[in-house]
């Protein structure tokens, strides 16, 4: 059965293509022969024993013998799925194997889903550790905050592979790359600009520290919760939010966006109104980044102010912010030298390499795969498109770089894997 996405009938279409032609979206598929007795003796007993004793006695050479190499866990319990909030584990298997799903067609990395049944923090740090040993690395998935933030540091801390929570610094690294081309478009720099980030989980304080790290002045950063601007003073603030505490006068997104040059959306559908969209700065640039339906409708942004550069989170609007352009490509480039973690420098280089990308010429075939006759930088084009088969060499070699550069990689580079 073929499944196409449907406008008049969404849900069945979604529920069809997770059926058919088989439940689920990925399988298990052999790499090497296993039709003869032979094969049979080298698959398992007794030629099984000679890897066996070989990663006994050097377990690096597990990455020679075994899948470990190209292989990255997707593994979540289910506490933050995507915008449906805390829904358990098993809920979250879809979401996981869509994941793993998306870092074989993209990565070219083998990848399956791990839902863990617990919402724990210690039972799920230690069931993520005793299995760590079995991957090359491993991608924490839609984990609530602040859980999050403290199970991603102990896991790196516990696992000599890279752990990374994709909803932190994939948003993150996304969000920047496309910022920073949106600012110079516009006219402005990240140094300089007024940031309004309305939203206070995991990817807004992960993108936070991400654009900080790239030179934007944390003064200038106003960062809204459910409860108003986080500011010095308030109650109620914890540790992660308490980083963007900020001296200010404003307690409302009104007050906030008055003269912002940046409105990051990390929240909910439709909570920013005109009016105060039309108090901020001068061309300023509009991220609403909440799926379905974003802080701000692009058609009624777009009516209220022409100078606007406007993204969302959707793909069938213009500018996609897409985890999708990073988690495949900076794990690729992680696994090419053995990176042991994914630090700070690989990430920037990640937001470079995309940064740079949408500057490129676009090539004829990735236009007309998005349906458009041309693509080029500028106001509606400022981050690539998932589909620009140039990112897996590009981005990914970048990542590796920075690994080898920053004496995290076991492996030396090698330019030749991405020519």
């Amino acid at each position: 059965m073929t499944t196409r996405f449907s406008k008049d009938a969404p849900r069945q279409a979604a529920l069809d293509y997770h059926a058919f032609p088989a439940p689920g979206k990925i399988s298990i598929a052999l790499t090497t022969s296993a039709e003869t007795q032979d094969d049979l003796a080298l698959a398992y007993s007794p030629g099984v024993a000679e890897p066996v004793r070989a990663i006994a006695e050097n377990p690096e050479l597990a990455y020679d013998y075994t899948i470990k190499a190209n292989l990255v866990a997707v593994i979540s319990n289910g506490s933050a799925i995507l915008g449906l909030g805390n829904l358990g584990a098993l809920a979250s298997k879809p979401v996981m194997e869509g994941k793993a799903l998306l870092f074989k067609r993209f990565g070219k990395i083998d990848s399956i889903d791990v839902e863990v049944d617990t919402q724990n923090t210690e039972s799920f740090i230690e069931t993520v550790r005793n299995i760590s040993k079995t991957f090359g690395g491993i991608n924490l998935e839609d984990i609530k905050a602040p859980e999050c933030f403290e199970i991603e540091r102990r896991l790196q801390e516990l696992c000599d592979i890279p752990v990374f929570h994709d909803d932190q610094h994939g948003t993150a690294i996304v969000t920047a790359a496309a910022l920073i081309n949106a600012l110079e478009l516009q006219g402005k720099t990240l140094a300089s600009a007024k940031i309004v980030c309305l939203g206070a989980g995991s990817a807004a304080i992960a993108g936070m520290r991400l654009l900080v790290s790239l030179g934007a002045n944390a003064e200038n950063i106003v960062m809204l919760d459910r409860l108003g601007v986080i500011y010095q003073g308030r109650k109620e603030v914890n540790e992660f939010k308490a980083e963007f505490a900020l001296q200010t006068e404003a307690r409302t997104l009104d007050d906030a966006c008055v003269d912002a040059d940046v409105f990051i959306g990390l929240s909910g559908s439709n909570l920013l109104k005109p009016e105060a969209l039309l108090t901020m700065a001068a061309n300023p640039v509009i991220f609403a980044c909440s799926n379905p339906d974003p802080e701000i409708s692009p058609a009624l942004a777009h009516a209220t102010r022409e100078d606007i550069i406007m993204a969302t989170g959707r793909s069938d609007l213009p500018n996609q912010v897409n985890n999708v352009l990073g988690f495949p490509y900076i794990f690729r480039g992680a696994l090419d030298v053995r990176a042991s973690e994914i630090n700070e420098a690989m990430k920037i280089a990640a937001v470079h390499a995309l940064k740079d990308l949408a500057r490129e010429a676009v090539p004829a075939a990735v236009a007309k795969a998005c349906g458009l006759a041309t693509l080029s930088y500028g106001k509606e084009y400022i981050i690539p498109k998932p589909l620009d088969p140039r990112l897996l060499n590009q981005v990914s070699a970048a990542v590796a770089q920075a690994a080898v550069e920053s004496g995290v990689a076991q492996l030396p580079f090698d330019e030749k894997k991405y020519s």
